[in-house]
């Protein structure tokens, strides 16, 4: 059975040698460097006590220098199990996913008009370059110079030029006696469909040739010349050469250098690829104009096994970063990731080093943050969390992506990630507004919390009853004391009110100032309705207390607002804690846990005991409303005289009911 040339070379390409000899040999640590896939071992051919088995992983051949074995991963394969050719491919394509190709008697006739086809493509690169030469190539030569490239850049990268003519490139492969299927089949020129001659694929376009990791030219790529032409950038359709999803422009020589130890840079386009190599960074690909696929991504993991993604710092850009994260996570095996190099906004790698020199590149290389980072800010960056249900559906989505990851030991790191970025953005608060502070500098905050939709004490259940109570408290209190609000702007802010209603009198407030109290109502009205503030001060507890009851006693009344703010910011945190604590007690349970639990508790005790402490102006019923001291006391001297006393304020209990 004959295999078609392009099986056996994605079976390579997809093949990793290192694992596939790992399973036979011992690596020596002392000589193999497997970040750059340089590895060594005693020989599994030959009996010896020194290493002298070297695997060169990226270009997938292997060497013994005792015994001169050589081969690549099928010829191991056959030498180490015993096995025919077909045998080891088919070991090989059920490891690698890949489905064997149904017999084929004409492969090697294929694998004949691949060569030919090959041939062609490289009469097409001469032709190309030819004309960037000519008197017609002077406007591309101009803008080629204005893209910083000198004549030596142009031979290296074998950049051409096509006029725009229709059968420029047609007539020139007919004089040298092509025939028109190899010219069709490599995709250069295109039928007509109204029975005229054949036409050029490519015309009035700056040229670059795409070779394969063979060095091969399969295919182009052309910046269109005209400005207004609705196509910048065309590649090649594909053809038996070309799959422009499984092909990377620049592979070869980036391989090479990463071989040598440069980091793999991914960028988006030719241009910014031909930028990064002048600038030195040698190793460096582009996916085509594609987004990057599975295979595409195969691809650079055989060359690096951390490649630098660094696409235009545009939306399009980042959304294409964002879409890799969903390829990669199924992917990622030990020591195999991604890292992201967010370019600056509106610059892409070419824009930068021109701008500011290869510097900052190299900064932004050199600190390209991992693939987990880029994860959190897709889910988070400008969205708010300040209920329980956007929290639980923000760890939803954390769930649903991590588990997307095969390998069980990186999936358990990437929680223990996201565990702390979590802990990082709940516990961080800005100073003003209560708005969490962003997860990293530079990246904008979440917005306000917005006001729960409740807006009835029924509603709200007995705990949040309590709260809102509480709010309506604070709010009138504030609004007959306007001269109060600048003392507790701070708090007041950081206050997130259940009611809505209590919200938008909260802003009025905080925007009111100590104008006074009149104003303040005149706006309160004016942004909802009389009766909503009538219902505000209809409440009992705000009517008992002492802040409104003793309206000309403002240090009484900032006790109580105090008292009642710390009161309800401590319950608040409670609950907050035990909501967060839940969530990680799914995930790794340690003493950090217990110790946040036991801080909201003991703040929340504080906040109690101030109240029931203090000795100074007033006592807490048992409904929780604030009762003045002196008055009680004269009521129980009252009570004493006429026989019905049940003891003095100090012997009493100051939340028994009298």
């Amino acid at each position: 059975m004959s295999l078609p040339p392009n099986f056996l070379d994605e079976l390579r390409t997809r093949t990793s040698l290192s694992q596939v000899v790992g399973r036979k040999v011992m690596w020596d640590t002392r000589k193999s460097n497997q970040g750059k896939g340089d590895m060594w071992a005693p020989c599994p051919f030959h009996q010896e006590k020194t290493a002298s088995f070297h695997v060169d992983d990226r270009k997938g051949f292997y060497y013994c220098f005792g015994c001169h074995a050589k081969g690549d991963a099928i010829s191991f394969i056959r030498e180490t199990e015993n096995v025919a050719f077909m045998e080891a491919v088919e070991i090989l394509a059920r490891e690698s996913g890949m489905q064997m190709p149904a017999r084929d008697p004409k492969a090697q006739e294929k694998a004949d008009r691949n060569t030919q086809l090959v041939e062609v493509m490289e009469m097409a690169v001469q032709y190309f370059r030819l004309q960037l030469k000519t008197a017609g190539g002077s406007a591309a030569r101009e803008y080629l110079a204005r893209r910083g490239l000198n004549e030596a850049a142009l031979e290296r990268w074998e950049i051409g030029f096509v006029p725009d003519a229709w059968q420029g490139l047609w007539d020139h492969l007919k004089a040298k006696n092509i025939a028109d299927d190899l010219i069709f089949g490599a995709g250069l020129a295109k039928p007509s469909t109204k029975g005229g001659k054949p036409y050029d694929t490519f015309r009035g376009r700056i040229m670059f040739p795409i070779r394969d990791a063979r060095k091969r030219a399969i295919a182009f790529g052309g910046r269109a010349m005209d400005p207004n032409d609705n196509a910048k950038y065309l590649n090649s359709p594909e053809t038996a050469l070309f799959d422009k999803g499984r092909s990377l422009f620049n592979h070869a020589p980036a391989r090479e250098a990463a071989g040598k130890g440069q980091p793999l840079v991914v960028a988006e386009g030719y241009m910014d690829v031909i930028a990064l190599a002048e600038a030195g960074f040698a190793a460096s690909v582009a996916p085509l104009g594609t987004a990057v696929t599975e295979n595409q991504l195969r691809l650079m993991w055989r060359i690096t096994p951390e490649p630098v993604i660094a696409l235009d710092g545009d939306t399009a850009g980042l959304r294409a970063a964002m879409r890799l994260i969903d390829i990669a996570l199924p992917l990622l095996e030990a020591g195999q990731s991604l890292r992201f190099a967010m370019m600056p906004q509106g610059l892409d790698p070419d824009d930068l080093i021109k701008a500011q020199g290869a510097g900052a590149m190299q900064t932004l290389v050199e600190n390209a943050e991992p693939m987990v980072t880029l994860l959190w800010r897709r889910e988070t960056e400008g969205k708010n969390f300040d209920s329980p249900e956007r929290k639980a559906a923000l760890d939803r989505d954390l769930r649903t992506a991590i588990s997307k990851i095969a390998d069980p030991s990186i999936r358990g790191h990437y929680g223990e990630a996201i565990k702390q970025l979590r802990w990082d953005l709940f516990r961080n608060r800005s100073k003003s507004g209560g708005v969490r502070t962003p997860w990293k500098p530079g990246v904008k905050a979440p917005a306000p919390a917005l006001p729960v939709t409740k807006n009835t004490v029924l509603a709200a259940g007995d705990g949040g009853a309590q709260e809102m109570l509480r709010e309506a408290v604070i709010l009138a209190a504030l609004i007959t004391h306007p001269t109060l609000i600048e003392q507790f702007l701070a708090p007041l802010e950081r206050l997130e009110m259940r009611n809505p209603d209590h919200h938008l009198m909260q802003k009025i407030v905080l925007a009111g100032g100590a104008e006074g109290g009149e104003v303040l109502r005149a706006q309160i009205v004016a942004a909802t309705s009389q009766a909503r503030l009538d219902k505000l001060f209809s409440h009992r507890h705000v009517q008992i207390s002492p802040a409104l009851r003793h309206k000309e006693n403002h240090k009484l009344a900032a006790t109580c607002i105090g008292e009642d703010l710390a009161k309800l910011e401590a319950a608040r945190g409670v609950q907050r804690e035990i909501e967060e604590a839940a969530s990680d007690m799914g995930a790794v349970v340690d003493e950090g846990v217990t110790w946040r639990l036991a801080q909201a508790a003991e703040a929340h005790n504080k906040a109690v005991r101030s109240e029931q402490e203090d000795n100074v102006a007033f006592d807490v019923a048992k409904s929780g409303a604030l009762m003045d001291r002196s008055e009680r006391k004269a009521l129980d001297v009252l009570l004493e005289r006429i026989g019905l006393g049940v003891g003095s304020p100090k012997e009493s209990d100051p939340d028994s009911e009298r």
